[in-house]
């Protein structure tokens, strides 16, 4: 029977799941099963969504090299494919019932013998973490005695199982953390690839290779946050990028890049949004004109035009509200002027 200790352990973890620090979530959440269930050693453990590698979001008494690399090996034994399937996380302790694969139980395998018995454990317990559907981690639970995870320690984790999920998730709290538009499209972008994100549409203005420069240089650039306008096909969209501060290990190195459908502001042309850009970096008429190919008449009549539409009553006026609202179609030469350095207000 359930004790009140575990229900109240039970309840912090699911509480927890509200954290935006994820690191510091996922060592609560080991502390308070610590409370609920005997552990020696714990692990939680995410999978990158690229990679498919397993990085420790927290541990007790296992270094996070250790752990990554017995997970690593794990998932290439016939015993991970029986923990990902159970909905009742297997235990050493139901070894018959649970642990067997490929006609071997796993207290007779070699990674038994060779990696758990050596490290002085007897008994473990691991559960296959989902969210949304997906599987994004592991949990390990190991003790030096025997006979600890019972059917009744099961199934008390396999209700754990969705709130460790949700901590394990790099994902889970990426547009809480930024407040991003209902309607708004979204990815994490990392050096090896493009993270979707769920219940949020993909960003199409990824497939754009010029903006993809872009947000490579921005990584670069060690920028928080690039506003602007750019588009895609034939629709514009306001893009922001955002270095994402989410604590997830796997996230937190990410950019966050989301688009929203617009109209191009004040009536602007896209030339003459090009103009406003450069005019806002602080380029001359004659600098502008060499640029974009155009006579220094063109572009005093485009900035002009431009004045007119904006409101605004000098170049300077127009610079500033450009600044202001993201009013940029910005370039990778454009990222010094432009990218903002200090935490948006």
């Amino acid at each position: 029977m359930i004790s009140h200790q575990q229900l109240a352990a039970a309840a912090r973890i699911g509480m927890l799941t509200r954290e935006r620090d994820t690191v510091a979530a996922g060592a609560q959440a080991l502390q308070e099963l610590a409370r609920a269930l005997p552990l020696d050693a714990a692990t939680l453990l995410a999978v990158d969504p690229i990679t498919g590698t397993h990085v420790q979001i927290a541990g007790i008494g296992y270094p996070a090299g250790t752990s990554e690399a017995l997970a690593a090996e794990f998932a290439s034994t016939p015993w991970y494919a029986n923990v990902v399937r159970r909905t009742l996380p297997p235990s050493i302790s139901e070894d018959v019932e649970d642990m067997t694969s490929g006609g071997q139980r796993f207290r007779n395998g070699w990674f038994y013998a060779e990696r758990v018995r050596p490290a002085g454990f007897r008994d473990a317990l691991t559960g296959a973490l989902r969210h949304h559907g997906r599987l994004v981690g592991l949990v390990n639970l190991s003790v030096e005695g025997t006979g600890a995870y019972d059917t009744e320690a099961r199934q008390l984790l396999a209700s754990l199982l969705p709130a460790l999920g949700a901590l394990a998730d790099p994902t889970a709290h990426t547009g809480d953390v930024h407040e991003l538009p209902a309607g708004a499209g979204a990815n994490l972008v990392t050096a090896q690839g493009v993270i979707d994100l769920p219940g949020r549409e993909a960003a199409g203005v990824l497939a754009d290779g010029e903006f993809g420069c872009l947000v490579r240089a921005f990584t670069a650039s060690g920028g928080l946050r690039l506003r602007a306008l750019w588009p895609v096909g034939r629709d514009w969209h306001r893009v922001v990028l955002r270095r994402c501060t989410t604590a997830s290990p796997i996230a937190r190195e990410a950019v966050l890049v989301t688009q929203t459908p617009t109209e191009l502001p004040y009536g602007l042309s896209p030339r003459e949004l090009e103009v406003l850009t450069r005019a806002a970096r602080g380029q001359t008429n004659q600098a502008i004109a060499q640029a974009l190919f155009l006579s220094p008449r063109t572009v005093h009549s485009h900035v002009e035009h431009l004045l007119r539409k904006t409101g605004s009553a000098s170049r300077a006026e127009a610079t500033a509200l450009a600044l202001r609202d993201g009013l940029l179609r910005p370039t990778t030469e454009d990222l010094e002027h432009f990218v903002e350095r200090i935490p948006p207000g």
